[in-house]
């Protein structure tokens, strides 16, 4: 947040420039002024076991999900909500 005041460039600017969704940057400015906790998973790069899916995310469960290549933004964003619940 104080990087982008500091840029003196609009919030989108900063953020089209960085490749970081206006959305992302107010949701956790949001987050972060309310001081609510953050929660952050460890991320690991493995070799890739199967051509067929880009990205395998083993949760804290055990659970593993497995997200195919090509899959869309809102395909991934309906993802990400279920395993926030």
């Amino acid at each position: 947040m104080a990087e982008q005041e500091a840029s003196g460039q609009s919030i989108r600017a900063f953020c089209n420039q960085r490749g970081i969704g206006d959305h992302s940057f107010y949701m956790w400015r949001k987050r972060l002024l309310q001081d609510q906790p953050v929660d952050f998973a460890e991320v690991k790069t493995v070799a890739r076991t199967s051509p067929e899916f880009s990205l395998e995310l083993i949760l804290s469960s055990g659970d593993r999900l497995r997200v195919a290549n090509g899959a869309d933004a809102a395909t991934l964003r309906a993802i990400l909500d279920a395993v926030r619940q």
